[in-house]
């Protein structure tokens, strides 16, 4: 394991923003290395000039053998699992007197200087200790990861955070997200549903009277006389006062003490956030329907830093240097620039590669919509593409996919399987659950559903579940106990009459 090799791995899983600035700092410090214009072809390792004369000669040349092997195919390497050895991350081997490896804890001396009033030296800087500003979308985002655990409501869930503005609304149709998703309005409504009940509160709003609402709920100060108040916000506005205590149904003191209940919420969520750069997500492949019918996926040219390695300049740095230690930096460089071409080439290969079988994988969820996702996993891929899983693990972090139906992350496509009654393929684990969710919904007040007769209608449709399972997957979806349903549809129809 070669410290470029370790450096080539976590390549894979950087974002393009991350990436992007790695590569800006490696052009900054490389002098033979260049950004490539608009057309212009990127130097092939294999085209790099040989280093002449002792450098030639050098450890560090010899070293850099590695880029002629496949990435993927270096086993033995990425099963040591380097992002979970903690060998990695802390060296156990001491550093050399004077010598900081990255990662390293400051070295007790560093701290000599550190005081009540902070560190010693010009290099102060009150900015490394304040932490990052948190957008609206990755606060909402964090929420989501913990209280949605089925990946199509999760898929779902993501797709309306992009849609929430800077006050914190939702204004899109939601019919028109259910049809760019392929799924229903009700399966869209659900979890829009769990979104309004994330922080802060009032979050996710349609409009101002749902906002209010909202948080007059989480209060519980929405009585039926709040109700008429905010369904009635024109009046209000108007401030006709006498209208609104004939609908209301309350004297001038106690609709003084709504208004003032009212005056206490925050009509515009979203703004305590509004501070925080947004950095808006940009696809690192794309995919789009061919003359064919089938799917065309390629990788965003933006997302790929273009850098060459400058030969003419080589040559000429090369004929000046005289000295060991000229000629051991030019050497150092020039592995660095040529290790850097390759890296960038295998990264975007790898990236096309898993990115591509995964398309090939889920054309379903493509033409038909998030109802149709298959069970997939990482094995799966890997095995078919001739990868580690830990390189699929790594290429589908943090990389995004602009589909016909949105821009999602890879790793959402993976999905568990629920075998089928009839041995036929397996089920997406999401499908399941939508089929789950379908079944409830269509149910009726005298006809509510136990989970063994949701068990036994699966298996009536050839899907081989069980009742435990069934009853982790309704209570993931926060939909009541058949008991809890019944009442509830019982106390409505009692409402109404």
């Amino acid at each position: 394991m070669t410290p470029q090799l370790m450096q080539a791995i976590k390549l894979l899983q950087l974002s393009s923003l991350d990436l992007s600035a790695y590569v800006e700092a490696e052009l900054e410090q490389n002098p033979l290395l260049e950004r490539a214009s608009d057309g212009e072809d990127v130097v092939a390792a294999e085209e790099a000039p040989e280093p002449e004369g002792d450098a030639a000669e050098s450890d560090e040349i010899r070293a850099g053998d590695w880029l002629h092997e496949d990435l993927e195919t270096s086993r033995a390497a990425l099963e040591q699992r380097l992002d979970t050895d903690l060998e990695n991350v802390f060296p156990s081997e001491p550093a050399e007197p004077g010598e900081r490896r990255t990662g390293d804890f400051p070295a007790p001396s560093e701290w000599a200087g550190v005081g009540h009033g902070g560190r010693d030296g010009e290099d102060y800087n009150l900015e490394a200790f304040v932490a990052a500003d948190v957008s609206l979308a990755e606060h909402l985002s964090a929420q989501l990861a913990l209280a949605v655990a089925d990946p199509v409501q999760r898929l779902i869930g993501a797709h309306l955070i992009e849609l929430v503005d800077e006050a914190g609304y939702i204004t899109e149709d939601l019919g028109a997200v259910a049809e760019k998703l392929g799924t229903s309005r009700e399966s869209v409504e659900a979890v829009l549903a769990v979104l309004q009940t994330f922080e802060p509160s009032g979050v996710c709003a349609r409009n101002l009277a749902e906002c209010l609402a909202i948080q007059l709920r989480e209060r519980d100060r929405f009585d039926p006389a709040m109700q008429t108040l905010v369904a009635n916000l024109d009046l209000l506005a108007r401030r006709d006062f006498a209208a609104l205590r004939k609908l209301c149904g309350v004297d001038e003191e106690d609709l003084r003490d709504m208004i003032a209940e009212i005056k206490r919420l925050n009509p515009k969520p979203g703004l305590a956030f509004g501070a925080a750069v947004v950095q808006p997500v940009v696809p690192d492949v794309l995919v789009r329907q061919g003359p064919d019918g089938g799917w065309l996926v390629e990788l965003n040219p933006d997302t790929l830093p273009k850098v060459l390695l400058n030969q003419s300049y080589y040559a000429k740095v090369s004929q000046a240097v005289r000295s060991g230690e000229e000629k051991s930096y030019l050497a150092e460089r020039l592995q660095s620039a040529t290790w850097l071409v390759r890296a960038l080439d295998q990264r975007a290969r790898t990236i096309l590669k898993v990115a591509s079988e995964i398309v090939r994988q889920q054309d379903g969820f493509f033409t038909h919509g998030v109802e149709h996702l298959r069970p997939l996993n990482l094995r799966t891929v890997a095995e078919a593409i001739g990868m580690h899983e830990s390189t699929v693990s790594r290429v589908t972090a943090n990389k995004f996919m602009a589909t016909n139906r949105g821009i999602f992350e890879l790793k959402y496509f993976f999905t568990s399987a629920i075998a089928s009654a009839n041995g036929g393929e397996a089920h997406s684990a999401e499908a399941v659950r939508h089929r789950i969710r379908q079944l409830i919904e269509a149910e009726t007040p005298d006809n509510v559903l136990s989970d063994d007769t949701i068990v036994e209608r699966l298996r009536a449709a050839g899907i081989d579940i069980a009742r435990r399972t069934v009853a982790k997957y309704r209570e993931a979806m926060r939909i009541p106990s058949s008991v809890q349903r019944r009442r509830e549809k019982q106390a409505a129809i009692g409402l109404r009459a």
